[in-house]
């Protein structure tokens, strides 16, 4: 299915060699200081792609400003701290990069963890509404496999009347740049070189990978596939083991979010067959958000590609995820419910 639309170029270090006749996009990113938000920021100062890069958060990001501020790079960067300055960090801004959050911390239950973050988007939806209402919306900040991000969005700019669907995504990107890298490890192909659409959510069993869809086609035994699959669904568990509990996949994930702005930058500057998977309201399923491929173009969303052909292997898969995301779905309605 994908194969007659060209897989958007995502080595970060071709990206950077990249001209645009565009090239002078003003990009936030709301979470700078954190340990997504650091390495997210080094990657986009690197592009010619961005003009001035707005970071916010609301502790050092004067530093963080300043250290960036020296690289050789063309982006003006702007630190901006705390909720006073949130305003002016989103002023005239054509994509807004969310990563802010905090991380689960010992003696945190996940409510704990749902309720926090998404008391932080909602604050951050309200500011993006007030100050860049046409801006494109790409949220990294957990939990992104609930609706909360996506509908907090929803919710808030259509109080304003500014809300547009096909400019709010949730970035999955990472689950897809795993797949990948697994994938061509497995094959002994060049990652680069490798794509394989990943659907549903962003959590556990709601991670969808579409490896009969992957490019170039691969195949894989029963048993193989579904050790690679559940890999890829935990391979989160995976980086936080292996960090022994000093942190989790941050510096990866900045990879990940790059990629999507990158793409998002693109596609507004007028590149077609852009393609990027991630999680948006959506009627490809009985859920009312979903990941799935998207073409994008100038205005956002151009397509939704939907899920394809799937595999009696992956048609299971996303049965058995169907039930978890109208869960999740439903804790995001209530917990929305609740802050009106």
């Amino acid at each position: 299915m994908f194969s007659r639309i060209a897989r958007p170029t995502i080595c970060i270090a071709t990206r950077s060699l990249t001209t645009s006749s565009q090239n002078n996009a003003k990009v936030a990113v709301l979470g700078a200081s954190g340990g997504i938000g650091q390495p997210l920021s080094l990657l986009l100062k690197n592009s010619p792609l961005v003009g001035e890069l707005s970071l916010f958060d609301i502790a050092h990001t004067p530093g963080v400003a300043a250290d960036l501020s020296h690289i050789e790079t063309r982006a003006r960067v702007t630190g901006y701290m705390g909720p006073d300055q949130l305003n002016d960090a989103l002023k005239g801004c054509d994509v807004v990069v969310i990563p802010a959050g905090v991380p689960r911390k010992p003696g945190m239950t996940r409510d704990d963890l749902f309720n926090t973050n998404a008391t932080i988007v909602a604050t951050l939806a309200d500011a993006c509404a007030r100050n860049c209402p046409e801006a494109m919306i790409c949220i990294i900040a957990n939990p992104v496999s609930t609706p909360v991000p996506v509908m907090w969005f929803e919710i808030v700019m259509k109080k304003y009347g500014v809300y547009n669907p096909n400019r709010v995504f949730g970035v999955t990107t990472l689950d897809i740049v795993r797949a990948n890298a697994f994938v061509a490890e497995l094959k002994g192909l060049d990652p680069a070189r490798v794509n394989v659409p990943v659907i549903g959510g962003h959590a556990g069993k709601t991670i969808i990978p579409l490896i009969s869809q992957a490019t170039p086609k691969v195949e894989f035994p029963a048993d193989q596939l579904s050790a690679l699959t559940a890999r890829i669904q935990d391979a989160g568990t995976e980086v936080v083991k292996a960090k022994a509990g000093a942190g989790s996949a941050t510096l990866s994930m900045a990879y990940a979010g790059a990629r999507f702005t990158f793409s998002i930058l693109d596609a507004m500057n007028g590149k077609e067959g852009v393609v990027e998977c991630a999680y948006v309201r959506s009627e490809e399923t009985e859920c009312k958000y979903f990941s799935t491929p998207l073409l994008l173009g100038k205005q956002g969303i151009e397509k939704n590609l939907g899920l394809g052909k799937l595999s009696a292997f992956e048609e299971k898969l996303v049965a058995e995820a169907i039930g978890e995301l109208k869960g999740s779905i439903k804790k995001g309605e209530d917990f929305v419910a609740n802050m009106k």
